[in-house]
């Protein structure tokens, strides 16, 4: 009776490990990383959710350093955005070129995911080491309005100059920028 059991456990232990490997419960962090990565950046929000409910690293980073939550905001996928900050993204990570996620958001105008993220504690006035751009010199030289004055009402600092010496109303200048030069001034 004794040997049974014992072999009926070995059998049901086997079963539920198998079971689980087959349901995804098994898969390396890697591929639940790398599919966190797509989901994101597609925006897929109930996949993305999905992924992050079975404990996916929500600060998982592809070969250029970029994290789940950079490719959701420089899509500008909000939701994404807001799912992966609840499930313990470092709202401040950055890639390989000192870019956060609210450099990258505010440098193509998605200012709720900019909102997003400040109300989630983003350093504002971050610098990415390339040109010394911060999210408002980005957002001023590209002529984002909205970002740029989504990014002042949060108290980011337009004196800060880029590695040129050259400040957001600068960008907004030489780039003729009217509206985003007026908001500036």
């Amino acid at each position: 009776m004794k040997h049974n059991f014992s072999r009926l456990l070995r059998h049901s232990l086997l079963v539920a490990a198998l079971t689980a490997v087959l349901a995804g419960c098994g898969k390396q962090a890697a591929d639940s990383g790398a599919e966190l990565l797509q989901h994101a950046e597609s925006g897929n929000t109930q996949a993305l959710n999905a992924l992050l409910g079975r404990r996916a690293e929500p600060n998982f980073r592809d070969s250029c350093q970029w994290t789940p939550l950079m490719k959701a905001a420089v899509n500008g996928h909000v939701d994404a955005v807001r799912s992966l900050l609840d499930a313990g993204a470092d709202v401040d990570a950055a890639d390989k070129g000192d870019y956060t996620a609210l450099l990258l958001a505010a440098s193509n105008n998605h200012a709720q995911v900019v909102t997003t993220l400040l109300e989630h504690g983003a350093m504002i006035d971050h610098q990415e080491n390339t040109q010394g751009f911060t999210a408002l010199i980005w957002a001023a030289k590209r002529g984002h309005a909205e970002a740029v004055d989504v990014l002042l009402r949060a108290g980011a600092d337009k004196t800060l100059p880029d590695h040129q010496g050259r400040t957001a109303a600068d960008w907004a200048s030489a780039e003729g920028h009217q509206q985003v030069l007026a908001l500036l001034h």
